[in-house]
């Protein structure tokens, strides 16, 4: 007997309102959650700047982190792209597409049909390339953008002690 595959999640993306930094900051309280992204949940007010940068990509360059929301409204997290800031690390000057969820939604399917969901407006915006930046460990993460299509690159050292970040190229 054969299982046959589930159904994608319905997910819909919109750009971040006042409200979401709330949801984000809520989402995202959890250690597990932020265990690649130095172990402590950020500030609310952390959360408040990033939406509102959002809000400018977006209105700026056609896309953004953009707020995931599941298929009853309810905010699980956020997948998009940003230009890489300038770090000391990494690829300086691409699109860098990420995805972070609240534990919840884990294993159900929301990360891959979010980035899906990313890819086509990147296309759509004439985003040419993107990368994506995963930590060595993080196995879902590398998950979800080898469903992407992504080819695994270089690594880099990033500012945490002792992390490492692949990364993953994609030409669209």
């Amino acid at each position: 007997m054969s299982i046959a595959p589930t159904a994608p999640p319905v997910v819909q993306l919109r750009v971040p309102t006042d409200e979401d930094a709330v949801a984000w900051h809520r989402a995202f309280d959890d250690p597990e959650v932020m265990r690649y992204f130095g172990g402590r949940p950020d500030e609310l007010s952390a959360y408040e700047e990033w939406t509102a940068r959002q809000r400018r990509h977006d209105a700026e360059l056609g896309y953004c982190l953009w707020t995931v929301l599941d298929g009853d409204g309810e905010v699980v997290g956020f997948t998009g792209a940003q230009p890489w800031a300038p770090t000391a690390y990494g690829p300086v000057g691409e699109t860098e597409i990420g995805w972070r969820l609240t534990r919840s939604a884990w294993g159900r399917g929301y990360a891959t049909a979010a980035a899906r969901l990313t890819l086509e407006r990147l296309r759509a915006a004439g985003v040419e390339r993107i990368v994506a930046a995963v930590d060595v460990l993080n196995e879902r993460s590398a998950a979800v953008a080898l469903r992407l299509g992504m080819a695994p690159a270089e690594t880099f050292t990033t500012a945490l002690p002792g992390q490492e970040v692949r990364c993953f190229r994609l030409e669209l």
